[in-house]
């Protein structure tokens, strides 16, 4: 039997709640503590892809570098309700230079 793997996004109500429409489990988080306790939550249940708001990533450096390299879950930087902050992007572009060894973007 196949194991069955979920997506979920973390980040405010008004950030997130339209990835319910998707299928996705969404997961409203106030602050980075709460945020915090969803991802760990999240990892233990097979979440295989985490979407997290810019906004909350921010404040938790230690918890991405904590999944970065991890099979699972990979944790996805979206921006929020604010719009984008440019720490997706920046996180993207340090995944590619360790990958292929240079800043090709």
């Amino acid at each position: 039997m196949a194991m069955t793997y979920k997506i979920a996004v973390v980040g405010d109500w008004n950030s997130v709640m339209g990835f319910r429409a998707l299928g996705l489990e969404v997961c409203p988080a106030v602050t980075a503590e709460d945020a915090r306790a969803e991802i760990r939550r999240l990892a233990h249940e097979d979440c295989a892809v985490i979407y997290l708001t810019e906004t909350l990533a921010r404040a938790m450096p230690d918890v991405l570098e904590r999944y970065k390299d991890a099979p699972r879950p990979a944790i996805i930087l979206i921006p929020g309700r604010e719009g984008p902050l440019g720490i997706g992007r920046d996180s993207i572009r340090r995944a590619i230079e360790r990958a292929v060894g240079t800043d090709i973007l």
